[in-house]
């Protein structure tokens, strides 16, 4: 156990089923780190399963989720735009006891799956549908469109999510209007 880690256990409203999740992590020989504000285990150098809590349930984020055989069904895509994390939540410490064998054995999974180096298949930038509305600005304002492909893959697939989120066509202008300065400072979404 990391000491460092303690307090997330402590603050949380979910203590006692956090620290049933860490201790059966941790009895899976994974080292215990905390990374983005939360307990983080870890194979080596990668990244294999994170405790997180939501006001609703608390989780195990497996990294590379979408390569896990998942015959329980119990891992959950939390949107449409994760591609390789997946969830694995409880609302009890009922539910984990019951489940404790299966996600030891999905964490054995996620570390063989580690040692073996395979990657998940992740989308390309350019796969991604561009809006009707950002296209349109695009082809009127050619500066923009060079600082648009200027960026990063990553840069510009998160405004091109930004964009597609809203449902109504003004509300997609609307970002985009906002985002302009921020592109054509080569800047992505969430820069200062």
């Amino acid at each position: 156990m990391n000491p460092q880690v303690d307090f997330y256990f402590d603050k949380s409203t979910w203590q006692k089923e956090g620290k049933l999740l860490r201790k059966l992590i941790l009895g899976c020989g994974l080292k215990e780190e905390l990374k983005w504000g939360v307990p983080c285990y870890t194979f080596g150098k990668a990244n294999i399963v994170l405790i997180h809590t939501f006001k609703e349930y608390c989780a195990l984020l497996f990294f590379k989720g979408a390569l896990l055989n998942d015959p329980e069904g119990i891992l959950i895509q939390q949107t449409k735009n994760v591609q390789a994390g997946r969830q694995a939540r409880f609302v009890n410490t009922k539910a984990i006891l019951k489940l404790s064998a299966i996600i030891q054995k999905y964490i054995y999974e996620a570390i063989e799956v580690e040692k073996a180096g395979v990657k998940v298949a992740l989308k390309k930038t350019s796969e991604y549908v561009i809006p009707e509305e950002f296209q349109i600005k695009l082809n009127k304002l050619p500066h923009l469109k060079t600082a648009f492909y200027a960026l990063t893959p990553g840069r510009q697939r998160g405004y091109l999510l930004h964009f597609s989120a809203p449902k109504q066509s003004k509300t997609r202008e609307a970002r985009i209007e906002l985002c302009i300065k921020q592109i054509l400072n080569g800047k992505g979404l969430n820069d200062e």
